[in-house]
């Protein structure tokens, strides 16, 4: 009798203690990778819809999956081309990526609009009005 008891009272037991793995903290793997999916199509979607080249999106974003951001980033792109809707161009410069074992760039110091020579025009301005003479006092 104590047999059959313990033959179903371990599976039971069992299924009893797996329903609570959540709460323990025990990750569940078919979960991580929906996580993982649906992270990969937002950052593609929203690298689409700054303008971004796919390309940049993969080195902008070297944890995600590939797979997913170029789902993204391609379910994007046609819903803006039905749409006829034009993308946001990003505000925050982007960083260079400095791969392990290379050289940093030279940094980049961001134009003035109407490049260069705008600049110098106003400095130009600047020393002219320091240098006027001034009226002396009689």
């Amino acid at each position: 009798m104590k047999s059959v008891f313990t033959l179903r009272a371990v599976p039971l037991l069992a299924l009893v203690l797996m329903t609570g793995c959540e709460q323990l903290g025990i990750e569940d793997p078919a979960k991580l990778a929906a996580i993982k999916e649906a992270e990969g199509k937002a950052i593609g979607s929203a690298c689409r819809h700054a303008l971004r080249a796919i390309e940049d999106c993969y080195t902008l974003n070297p944890k995600a999956q590939k797979a997913a951001v170029f789902n993204g980033w391609k379910e994007m792109d046609e819903y803006m081309r039905e749409n006829k809707l034009e993308g946001v161009a990003p505000v925050v410069p982007r960083t260079p990526v400095v791969k392990p074992g290379a050289e940093p760039e030279e940094d980049v110091k961001p134009k003035a609009k109407g490049g260069e020579k705008a600049a110098e025009k106003s400095a130009d301005k600047a020393e002219a009005k320091d240098s006027k003479p001034k009226a002396a006092a009689h």
